[in-house]
């Protein structure tokens, strides 16, 4: 998703190397672009794969509200006005959570794919005049997180009634959310894998 961030990706690769990860990872990182960097590099199976074998992922959002544009935070931050109401966002969230169909907030990867997917966690936080989104579930469809910002806003100004949300829910195939906040705003944070069951 084009403009999204990263702090928590996972990528495997076959590579032939005869020195130690370090090694690896300070060549590559001498490389790498600025805005690119690896963190950490580990050995593992040859069948492990990052996507297909993760548990669930973790996404940040970040807001901030003001009537006039700070172009600091412009690059990883969606700046909003009105200002918004958290306790109606966090009634709101709570109806995300669980299993139920999300065809309205995003589209499968594949061509006739489950839109059927599992919220795990969800909240809200508020620091001066920023609020970060934070949810994790077993997967997200394209876009998903940005159309349930999106609506999320809309509904922490007042402009959409707490329940809106449920009503997407229920009726997935009637109609797609409308709008999409903008991809700056978020970043996958962690992806939790079985065999640590802990954020790689």
């Amino acid at each position: 998703d084009a403009g999204v961030h990263a702090s928590g990706q996972v990528i495997t690769f076959d590579f032939a190397w005869n020195h130690s990860p370090a090694d690896l990872q300070r060549a590559l990182n001498a490389h790498l672009p600025k805005d690119i960097s690896l963190m950490s590099i580990k050995p593992t199976n040859a069948d492990f794969h990052p996507r297909f074998d993760a548990l669930a992922r973790h996404y940040v959002y970040r807001i901030y509200c003001s009537p006039i544009r700070d172009p600091l935070r412009e690059r990883y931050t969606w700046r909003v006005w009105p200002s918004l109401n958290i306790e109606r966002l966090r009634a709101a969230s709570q109806h995300l959570l669980g299993i139920h169909d999300f065809a309205a907030f995003g589209s499968p990867h594949k061509p006739g794919g489950s839109t059927i997917r599992e919220i795990h966690t969800i909240s809200w936080k508020k620091e001066k005049d920023e609020y970060f989104f934070e949810v994790q579930g077993n997967a997200f469809l394209y876009h998903m997180v940005r159309h349930i910002v999106q609506l999320l806003v809309a509904i922490g100004q007042g402009m959409e009634e707490i329940d809106t949300i449920k009503q997407y829910l229920l009726n997935p195939e009637d109609t797609p959310v409308p709008g999409l906040a903008p991809a700056q705003g978020l970043t996958l944070k962690k992806v939790v894998y079985k065999k640590t069951k802990n954020e790689l």
